[in-house]
């Protein structure tokens, strides 16, 4: 799964402190709205869970949900799903959302992409739109997503978006199926003019199964892949270095979850992460005030870590990708005290290239667990 799923706050030095005042205050500037988790692709990797037996929130329901976020501060919207745009009343929430002021970025595989779709977001411009491409031909990308015809929907649909000069960026999950295309991917969004990320970093499903885990890379070409970019390599480097000399925190969740960032998934209910479910607020029952407000403080905000966690006492642990929604994930529960392997191994390899070492750390977490 794509970790950095929700649209985040420029970089910038006013980016960064309208973030810092964000967390300092709880105030939910920046957000995702999962439309639906039904796809029209069956990507082998995914991490949704479509529940056919639930029903998604209406039209309107989004709506009242959106005038909530807004009155609360949400500047920052992020739609996805599932495939957004199979859902036929999207461009009347995303308009909706839209004339609230809100600065909306789309996450789509781009198959259902076509020129009705893109005069409309011309005419109400999002901030960026984030098409996932899964290969560089056509062999490699339909082994990923499972569904005929679905490469050349996918390069017709970013066509169709340059075409109309929205703003547009690609993005892959980088697995062993489609690790040796990288570089021609790469080379395809330059080509065209547009910025490229990538995430090797798999999880399993919501549901708990394992099943898109054999598709994950080794830790080795995690690391060798941040390595061979250069401009990923500098900034790895400087967010290790900087991690380094970083108080860890007491807290279960000190990041942005449930500080300045929620999720709603397609039946309404309200979390702090995209990996982090439960527990969650029904939105169905109660007003995203109460859940941002009450419930997230009072369940979420105030969870320590497990004392007796490995990872806690661990040197490197701030430097390392584990969080309570990794360890929902792969464990079944956010305060697990059981590290991930994975995990470790790519820490450790990621010191090793950077050759940084424990005399860097904070002096009050020196305890090697992980390493």
């Amino acid at each position: 799964m794509d970790c950095s799923c929700i649209p985040k706050l420029s970089y910038s030095a006013f980016g960064a402190k309208i973030s810092k005042e964000a967390i300092k205050n709880r105030i939910p500037i920046e957000g995702a709205i999962e439309i639906t988790f039904r796809c029209n692709l069956r990507c082998v990797h995914c991490y949704c869970v479509c529940d056919t037996t639930r029903k998604e929130r209406s039209t309107e329901e989004i709506k009242n949900t959106i005038d909530e976020i807004s009155a609360a501060g949400c500047l920052w919207l992020l739609f996805t799903g599932g495939e957004p745009f199979l859902r036929q009343d999207f461009l009347d929430i995303y308009v909706y959302a839209k004339k609230k002021g809100m600065i909306i970025s789309l996450f789509t595989n781009g198959t259902l992409i076509d020129d009705y779709l893109a005069e409309i977001l011309r005419d109400y411009p999002p901030f960026n739109i984030e098409v996932s491409l899964y290969g560089a031909t056509l062999r490699t990308y339909e082994k990923i997503s499972k569904v005929a015809s679905s490469f050349s929907r996918c390069i017709r649909g970013i066509d169709i978006l340059l075409k109309k000069r929205l703003p547009l960026s690609l993005k892959t999950m980088l697995m062993n199926v489609n690790k040796l295309e990288l570089g021609q991917m790469q080379d395809y969004a330059r080509k065209i003019g547009v910025k490229f990320r990538y995430d090797p970093l798999i999880n399993p499903r919501l549901d708990g199964s394992k099943e898109p885990l054999s598709f994950r890379l080794t830790p080795e070409e995690v690391v060798a892949s941040d390595m061979a970019d250069e401009k990923r390599k500098h900034e790895w480097k400087q967010l290790y270095e900087y991690s380094l000399e970083a108080l860890n925190s007491e807290s279960l969740y000190p990041c942005g979850a449930g500080r300045s960032s929620f999720v709603i998934d397609p039946y309404g209910n309200l979390s702090v992460c995209m990996i982090a479910r439960k527990p969650s607020y029904d939105l169905n029952k109660g007003s995203f005030s109460k859940g941002w407000n009450e419930f997230i403080p009072r369940e979420i905000l105030g969870l320590k870590h497990p004392i007796e966690g490995e990872c806690v006492r661990c040197s490197y642990a701030n430097v390392c990708d584990y969080c309570p929604g990794w360890a929902q994930l792969e464990w079944g529960e956010a305060e697990s005290v059981r590290p991930i392997e994975f995990l470790c191994q790519i820490t450790r390899q990621r010191l090793k290239a950077f050759d940084l070492n424990k005399n860097m750390i904070q002096e009050n977490y020196k305890k090697e667990v992980c390493l």
